[in-house]
């Protein structure tokens, strides 16, 4: 049953890295000649794995010739592809774990090693993905005692209960006792905001500061609720090889992929081949931006990697997108993002490889490539590839790959040319399509002045804020008299005389909430400070300023970096983290700009860098605000007004009466991406590192077995060893027919796996929570599908448990079928079990696109293990039928033209279906019904794999009979 070695057809191709080195690769350059030389990078990375894994039957020679010759073949064959990586989180991975413990039993039974059952490639587990916000900060606010945190009030604790610790500010004598999170949050909401695997930090004095109470008592719940889970999860990554689990508190998936199990380069056993990566979630496309080819699949793509299969994906097109020209530069990250996507998202590449080259390549740090990999969702893609470049390796560098590993990687990477460089003008890659993005097209904007959607070039902003001024009231105008736009009131404000005007600022706001994700542009608000301040300029007195970070990260590298001093130099001093401005939160301007405001009926303005502005919102005075990112929040605060034109008008003026202009301040790209590198990522990548090796005290205490077979509770809720391998054999046997099979379900058109599989909240009148309530729980602890993956007696019951499925039976939309030998109307699954216990086999009636939607693992298993044999559709998501295959239901279709309703079937009689000893792809097959009825049905197998697959029970019994 083994089958050949993985790339025995290609050993001709492996050399050595150089003279000195042991370490080897496939030089697939040889393959192909000029052929390889213009294949797009992505697709040499598709090429270079299934040269590596080629033997003869998962992975075929045709296989690899259809991914060399890509340029003629795209769109139209199927490929294999076997990523060097899994990544799961929890919600879709304890399955496939459960699945793995389940056939150690199995392979046991049938008198096999059970110590031999590991996932086939390294597999990354996640366990945050369950994290549900049982306490909030007002929760903790407006509690009694929101410094101690009295836990025992919000339940009962587990025995692994941490209290938090006050620690003092380290002699800080202007400190009010302790910078405890209660202090804190009582005064500006601060905490409750804090992101994922940075420092706490007591925002005054940057010293640390316990954990937020929110955190402790969500994470006590968390824990509390999830123990069995997570017993299961530590028991994982003891006795199976290639898992390990990336312990709770630590992160999301996408995030934790992106910032700490990224390979880049893989060496496995001396060879060196590119790292790749599939998961069980959306965002996995981020790690593009890193060279590391990687998408979002379903839970059983997933989980026949980790059983040694490949994923099968149409040989995409591959949209070339060049950047050229250089950013303007006012243009921020954000800006670049956004307009990228807004570009990508207009042209349509949905569906598609979208991969950047061009000079404009080099000016976009690693932030930059990843948040654009990561909005794939916005525009559709299926991935946007960033080949591995020098700003790769020196972003790689700083977060802690050795200079040895470094040099390895970028000596195989220019062997097997997939290493990016602006100056190669040979072998220049040819894609399906090119787009080309000017950088100098993308321009700095603020929104305003009463709605974020109208955009203004800053460039237009002042002939703009004119206009508003002479339009009639709405959403632009303010209609004031031509005579009146150059009205001056003058005021005195601690001393000194100033003067108010149309565009006068008076309210600037900074603001990271929505900016966190990429720190560039609160640093290069701190930089402009910097200069600002070196410069000797100055934000006037009266201009409400405030600095709100959006979590303690913020306030941590801002310091570090050695701009927070000029920020408060300017006025712009941390407030807090709460939402502040940002929701109409400040504090009254002075009387001064009170009176002046009323006198001249002046059209004053707020500008911050928050989400949302409309007249009034940020005070009822303030009838101009407009969004801006950071640095120019900054930037307006200083000129005082928005009334200006900054490329001819300067800010202000030096101590010697010099005129200093905005580019005379404004910060390169390059600086903001050096600061970004040694300040932000190297301690986050620290910080990240230290936090997943050391685990914390929940974790680190959690008892878990380390039995090579898992020891299954019986009274278990959340962890049961599913039936898939009951019936398991030493070989398989030969097909059985399909004799007499009721109707479960007579479905119509586009029928997804939503209404298929179980998720979200388990509802109390349903077949699950009765099993649920059986065992003892009350409806407050049902928890959800998504936590139950690991129970299939739940997840069954979920199955068609959708409140929207339409059941032909029934006449209206309810989880509801007939049961026919008694006539019985009864929830899908009693119905079903019914069925089971009278031996009856089970076949479901459907329409058109059986299966559509979101790839769900249990829309596949579910069905199964209510008995479905097969599935009759008209058509199906090609996904959804691999996953039929792969459990072992059988896909079959109607011909051409025909349907239930053209063959006149009603679904009440039976059907019965015998298969032919040899079975091959796209054979006919015929089902007679009890009305004597005989029609013809295609049995829906593509390939011998699949057929090898099917003849096996599906995926699970073939590889347990593999371990076997």
């Amino acid at each position: 049953m083994d089958a050949p070695k993985a790339g025995y057809a290609f050993e001709y191709l492996i050399e050595t890295l150089n003279d000195s080195s042991h370490k080897k690769f496939f030089d697939i350059c040889k393959l192909g000649g000029t052929k390889y030389d213009v294949l797009p990078y992505s697709i040499r990375v598709l090429l270079e794995a299934a040269v590596r894994n080629c033997d003869g039957f998962l992975m075929k020679k045709e296989d690899v010739m259809n991914i060399l010759d890509w340029k003629t073949k795209q769109s139209n064959v199927e490929v294999p592809f076997f990523p060097a990586r899994v990544l799961l989180q929890d919600f879709t991975g304890i399955p496939a774990m459960v699945d793995f413990a389940a056939m150690r039993e199995a392979v046991k039974t049938l008198g096999g090693d059970p110590k031999k059952v590991h996932p086939a490639c390294p597999t990354d587990l996640t366990v945050d993905h369950s994290l549900q916000i049982d306490f909030s900060k007002c929760a903790i606010q407006n509690a009694p005692n929101p410094g101690g945190g009295d836990l025992q009030k919000a339940g009962k604790l587990s025995p692994l209960k941490v209290q938090p610790k006050k620690l003092p500010c380290r002699g800080q004598t202007t400190c009010r006792g302790s910078c405890d999170s209660g202090e804190l949050g009582r005064n500006s909401g601060t905490f409750s905001s804090q992101i994922e695997n940075t420092p706490i930090l007591c925002p005054f004095h940057l010293q640390p500061v316990p954990e937020p109470e929110t955190v402790l008592k969500n994470q006590e719940v968390e824990f509390g609720r999830n123990r069995e889970r997570l017993q299961f999860f530590k028991w994982s990554s003891r006795v199976f090889k290639n898992v390990a689990v990336i312990p709770p508190g630590t992160g999301m998936a996408h995030q934790v992929n992106l910032e700490y199990l990224s390979r880049v380069v893989f060496e496995e056993k001396d060879l060196l081949f590119p790292d790749s990566v599939v998961g069980t979630d959306s965002h996995i496309t981020m790690v593009n931006g890193l060279g590391i080819l990687g998408w979002g699949v379903g839970g059983i793509e997933t989980e026949a990697v980790m059983l040694g299969l490949p994923v099968s994906l149409t040989l995409p097109e591959v949209v070339g997108c060049e950047l050229t020209g250089s950013s303007n530069p006012f243009v921020t990250s954000i800006d670049v993002v956004l307009g990228i996507t807004k570009h990508l998202r207009q042209v349509g590449v949905a569906g598609k490889f979208v991969e950047f080259f061009g000079s404009g390549v080099s000016q976009l740090s690693i932030v930059d490539r990843t948040t654009i990999a990561n909005m794939c969702p916005e525009y559709g893609a299926i991935l946007s590839f960033f080949p591995v470049d020098n700003v790769t390796l020196k972003h790689l560098e700083h977060t802690g790959f050795s200079k040895a590993k470094l040099e390895s990687m970028e000596t195989y990477l220019k062997a097997v040319k997939l290493f990016r460089n602006d100056q190669n003008s040979s072998g220049k890659p040819e894609y399906s399509q090119v787009i080309q993005i000017n950088l100098n097209s993308i321009v700095p904007s603020v929104s305003g002045p009463k709605r974020p959607q109208d955009r203004v070039a800053v460039t237009d902003m002042k002939s703009d804020f004119q206009a508003c001024l002479n339009e009639k009231v709405g959403f632009k105008g303010f209609q004031i008299a031509a005579e009146k736009q150059k009205d001056i009131v003058s005021i005195h404000y601690e001393g000194s005389e100033y003067k108010l005007s149309h565009g006068s600022v008076v309210i600037a706001a900074v603001i990271s909430c929505t900016n966190n994700c990429n720190p560039s542009v609160m640093l290069a608000a701190g930089l402009l400070a910097k200069k600002a301040v070196e410069a000797g300029l100055r934000v006037k007195p009266y201009i409400r300023t405030s600095l709100s970070p959006g979590s303690g990260m913020v306030t941590h590298y801002l310091s570090s970096s050695g701009v927070l001093p000029y920020l408060s130099k300017l006025g712009f001093e941390i407030v807090g983290y709460g939402c502040s401005t940002c929701v109409g939160n400040t504090a009254p301007l002075s009387e001064a700009v009170l009176n002046a405001v009323k006198q001249g009926d002046l059209v004053t303005c707020g500008i911050l860098s928050g989400n949302k502005n409309f007249e009034g919102r940020l005070c009822d005075c303030v009838r101009a605000n407009y969004l801006a990112s950071p640095p120019l929040v900054v930037a307006y605060a200083i000129a005082g007004t928005v009334n200006i034109d900054f490329q001819t008008e300067p800010l202000g003026t030096d101590p010697t009466g010099k005129n200093i202009y905005l580019h005379d301040i404004w910060p390169s790209r390059e600086e903001v991406h050096r600061v970004e590198e040694e300040h932000v990522i190297l301690s986050m990548f620290k910080a990240l590192k230290d936090k997943i090796e050391m685990g914390n005290k929940r974790w680190n205490s959690l008892e878990a077995p380390d039995s090579v077979l898992f020891p299954w509770d019986l009274k278990s809720t959340y962890i049961r060893c599913p039936s898939f391998f009951d019936k398991l054999t030493k070989e398989p046997v030969a097909l059985q027919a399909i004799e007499n099979a009721h109707v479960l379900l007579y479905l119509g058109d586009s029928v997804t796996t939503d209404h298929i599989s179980p998720a979200g909240s388990i509802a109390r009148n349903s077949a699950a929570a009765k099993y649920l309530t059986n065992r003892g729980l009350t409806p407050r602890e049902f928890n959800s599908y998504g936590a139950r993956r690991g129970n299939d007696a739940v997840m069954t019951r979920g199955t068609f448990a959708n409140i929207k499925l339409f059941n032909k039976f029934i006449g209206k939309p309810a989880p509801k079928t007939i049961h026919f030998p008694s006539g019985q109307t009864l929830d899908v699954f009693e119905a079903a079990e019914l069925y089971q216990k009278e031996g009856i086999p089970l076949i479901i009636l459907a329409g058109k696109k059986y299966g559509s939607g979101n790839s769900r693992d249990w829309a596949a298993k579910g069905p199964y293990l209510l008995g479905v044999k097969a599935v009759l559709a008209e058509s199906y998501e090609k996904i959804h039928k691999d996953h039929l295959i792969g459990i072992g239901i059988a896909p079959l279709q109607f011909l051409p033209g025909e349907n239930a309703d053209s063959l006149g079937l009603s679904g009440r009689e039976t059907f019965s279906l015998t298969f032919p000893e040899e079975l091959s792809p796209g054979i006919t097959l015929n089902i007679q019904t009890s009305t004597g009825k005989v029609f013809s049905v295609i049995a829906s197998f593509e390939d011998d794999v699949e057929i090898t697959l099917y003849k096996h029970g599906g995926l699970l019994n073939f590889v347990a009979r593999k371990f076997s």
